[in-house]
């Protein structure tokens, strides 16, 4: 993305257990043939450690101190092949991770839409989505 281009940069999600959340999003974010790119004391985050413009995840502990919470009707999906999204879900499930949809067609949301809803261990509410499957 060129400077001056809008976009979303990243997106951060609470956790109340740094390390349980790179167990989980470690192994998720693999399977995507993501990196880990950023680790300190109180935060991680994932995306393309050789491209600064890719949108990063980032799972921490709230800057203010606060208890991390989970927001109702928050979501962050990943647009991923629909081969991928069977193994991402389980790969939740495996680490922590709570169903929230099995993987499966949509059609309220178009023909091709192909997705999995999961929670993470801190209730973090993520999907797994295709738009277009075959």
């Amino acid at each position: 993305m060129e400077p001056g281009m809008n976009g979303i940069g990243y997106t951060m999600v609470g956790t109340t257990n740094l390390p349980r959340a790179l167990t989980f999003y470690d192994s998720i974010f693999a399977a995507m043939g993501l990196d880990r790119c950023w680790r300190d004391e109180r935060s991680a985050s994932w995306g393309k450690s050789d491209d600064e413009n890719f949108p990063r995840f980032f799972a921490g502990y709230p800057y203010d101190g606060g208890e991390a919470g989970v927001g109702n009707g928050a979501m962050t999906a990943f647009l991923c092949a629909p081969d991928l999204i069977d193994q991402l879900h389980a790969l939740a499930l495996e680490n922590g991770g709570v169903c929230e949809g099995a993987p499966g067609r949509r059609p309220q949301y178009g023909d091709g839409f192909y997705g999995a809803y999961v929670r993470d261990p801190d209730g973090n509410k993520l999907a797994f989505v295709c738009y277009d499957a075959p």
